[in-house]
């Protein structure tokens, strides 16, 4: 017995294949937050921000543990909340690179939000 499958089926196929195989070497290729890379390589904190964003590592912490795990911030905001925010650096980019920024907001002294700002 064999298995006929049909020209739309066998499209689709390779498109899964290819997705897997995508997602597959991203996520093989991707740094992971090591805090000591973090604090000696300020240069390379830019390929660290997505694994702390992404595995919400920093979500309901302390100010005391986030500086703990990330060293001192950049800056301090205080508005309507507080946030912290520590500099990236610049990664490779055709154009110009920008500044890249991590903002760390804080809602009764607990991070509520991680993300990424262009300076």
């Amino acid at each position: 017995m064999r298995l006929q499958l049909k020209r739309n089926d066998k499209i689709g196929l390779l498109f899964f294949i290819a997705f897997v195989l995508g997602t597959s070497l991203i996520y093989q290729f991707e740094e992971r937050f090591d805090d000591n890379i973090w604090r000696s390589e300020p240069s390379r904190r830019y390929k660290l921000a997505d694994d702390i964003i992404e595995s919400r590592l920093l979500i309901g912490k302390t100010k005391v543990e986030v500086v703990a795990l990330l060293g001192d911030s950049y800056s301090t905001l205080s508005l309507n909340k507080e946030s912290f925010i520590y500099s990236l650096g610049k990664p490779p980019s055709f154009l110009e690179p920008k500044m890249e920024l991590l903002l760390i907001v804080f809602v009764n002294q607990k991070v509520i939000e991680v993300t990424r700002l262009q300076e």
